[in-house]
């Protein structure tokens, strides 16, 4: 992934478009239902090949971590899947999480366009299940768990294909589903529901890898959680609390931690707005608020990579939140009416405020300034300023961080990004998983226009990332 720069206290990982050879390749058994027995009960999967290499890959869908939330089940703590007789198939795209399919479209745009619905159900509480074809029968690889992005309120665990992933990192894949919305984090603020309905569902998501995914050749000892904007902030809330203690071993949080504003007050009236979904402090899951824990150093300690986007705010989230053709005609006070929220939320006095929005807008009042200086302070304060302080906490008490930036502009964002949009929030998602090499091009991440240098770039960073996950 280019240079690896130790700057004093912490690493910084710089991507870099720099050639790397494929790696070796390997001819998987042939099999085209593959099925493996787990202590629940048997499945058969489907079997996939991915673009430049033989490797083929087991794929296994809408496998059960958790009892249906329904009934008694709703708006409380996830229970423990139940065994099932027979094989139960897992090679059809399971149903996703009930959300507003409204919303959901916004997704569609976090690379190239396209968006693939999947039926929508409160029985979602699912994984995928993604490993080299000979893993069941050799070395247990090390495991990545993927966790989706949408503001806690949308998503597919199935939009993120791992394939290519597991045949080039030579890993095993699982991404994860949990309840959204109000189902996954409506708190009343008391014992009838205290919320965080969806973080305790990736906590038995991990459980359940812990006792099920040596039969798919995965290692239980050796997990890395990983995951992009809301997903990252999951992934930093996890490294937080002591549900998850011993659940994982490395953890990846991509464009987001869980002081980000992007997840605000969860109060009740809040979220039958319809804004966005958040944690509550509910004595269990957060025993305190996550600022605590960190400055009390009450976390898990694995290494941590984090990391940012050049232009986080440079199209999509601005589009969700209706500003992409307002940021030029926003003036000075336009501007700190919309962060005064985040800044006060980090401690800034109000007198201090204007001054802050000047400094970004220096004595350039045109369009373009206006534009840049929107997109920059809400990147700062949102995402960039709460990763960084968020890492450093770690790297305080001796856990080793590292530092990114992903610099590179996608080709595909020609097609409907302005010139002036570098790497958008999540335009990173697509070469980690190896979008350039899936075989189907209709999956959400899937890149059949990569350049040969966007190629490279793509095996750079899955050959990083799966590195981490084997050493950290």
């Amino acid at each position: 992934m280019g240079t690896v720069v130790r700057s004093g206290s912490r690493v910084q990982l710089w991507v870099a478009c720099l050639l790397l050879a494929f790696p070796a390749t390997a001819t998987g058994p042939e099999v085209t239902q593959p099925e493996v027995d787990t202590p629940l009960g048997r499945v058969r999967g489907r079997q996939e090949g991915v673009k430049g290499t033989d490797r083929l890959v087991n794929v296994f869908l809408g496998i059960p971590f958790a009892q249906p939330p329904l009934g008694t089940g709703r708006f409380s703590a996830p229970r423990p899947a139940q065994s099932w007789e027979g094989v139960r198939d897992a090679s059809t795209a399971p149903a996703m999480c009930l959300q507003d399919l409204q919303r959901t479209d916004n997704s569609r745009f976090v690379l190239n366009g396209k968006l693939r619905l999947f039926p929508i159900s409160e029985d979602c509480l699912i994984l995928n299940i993604y490993s080299p074809a000979e893993a069941t029968t050799g070395t247990r690889r090390p495991v990545m768990v993927w966790i989706h992005g949408g503001s806690l309120m949308s998503g597919a665990a199935t939009s993120q294909d791992g394939s290519a992933l597991a045949a080039y990192g030579d890993v095993v894949v699982v991404t994860v589903q949990y309840r959204l919305g109000f189902l996954g984090f409506l708190s009343t603020g008391d014992e009838h529901a205290p919320g965080n309905w969806g973080f305790l569902d990736v906590v038995a998501a991990l459980h359940w890898v812990q006792g099920n995914i040596s039969p798919f050749g995965g290692d239980p000892n050796s997990v890395t959680i990983s995951g992009n904007s809301a997903g990252s902030c999951i992934v930093s809330a996890l490294v937080l609390s002591p549900l998850a203690a011993g659940l994982f071993h490395r953890a990846i949080a991509q464009s987001g931690v869980i002081a980000m504003s992007l997840t605000p007050d969860s109060n009740p009236r809040v979220l039958a707005q319809n804004t966005t979904a958040s944690y509550t402090i509910d004595g269990t899951f957060f025993p305190k608020s996550p600022m605590e824990l960190l400055k009390e150093r009450h976390f898990n300690s694995v290494p941590f990579l984090v990391g940012v986007n050049n232009d986080e705010f440079g199209w999509l989230i601005l589009r969700a939140w209706g500003f992409l053709d307002k940021m030029e005609q926003l003036s000075p006070e336009d501007i700190l009416a919309i962060v005064r929220p985040y800044l006060a939320s980090m401690g800034v006095p109000p007198e201090v405020m204007p001054s802050i929005i000047d400094e970004y807008l220096g004595s350039d009042s045109n369009a373009e300034a206006k534009r840049n200086a929107f997109q920059d302070i809400l990147a700062d304060i949102i995402i960039i300023l709460p990763s960084l302080n968020f890492s450093r906490n770690l790297r305080d008490s001796g856990v080793p961080v590292f530092f990114y930036e992903f610099q590179h502009r996608p080709s595909s964002f020609m097609k409907f990004k302005p010139e002036w949009v570098r790497a958008d929030h999540a335009a990173e998602i697509a070469f980690m998983f190896g979008g350039p090499f899936l075989t189907d091009e209709s999956s959400l991440l899937a890149f059949p226009e990569a350049t040969e240098e966007e190629k490279q770039l793509s095996l750079t960073m899955m050959a990083q990332w799966t590195q981490f996950a084997r050493t950290g």
